[in-house]
């Protein structure tokens, strides 16, 4: 997997408890935006994990929306393509945003 500036690489990171997940430009090596579960925003939320990934993707994809990103390029790393991982991929997906 690899992101330019026209289609920048969403790295996700999952842990038992929280998500992380950050858009980054492979090209230059930085980092545009990121989000992860463990922000003030969603302390007061009494989700699941899979419902609290699916605000992140969310919160991740307005960001992104901000800084005109329109394409991305999804990379799960190690993590299957289901349950958690899903959840956050669909709520990027809400916001318009294409893989």
């Amino acid at each position: 997997m690899f992101g330019n500036s026209n289609k920048p690489r969403v790295s996700v990171f999952r842990s038992n408890k929280e998500i992380y997940v950050q858009i980054i430009n492979d090209l230059y090596g930085t980092t545009l935006v990121s989000s992860s579960s463990k922000e003030k925003k969603f302390h007061k939320y009494k989700k699941n994990k899979t419902e609290l990934a699916y605000e992140v993707g969310r919160l991740l994809g307005n960001k992104a929306k901000k800084l005109n990103i329109q394409k991305l390029v999804f990379d799960k790393g190690k993590y299957l393509y289901h349950g958690r991982i899903k959840s956050l991929a669909d709520g990027i997906r809400e916001i318009g945003l294409k893989f």
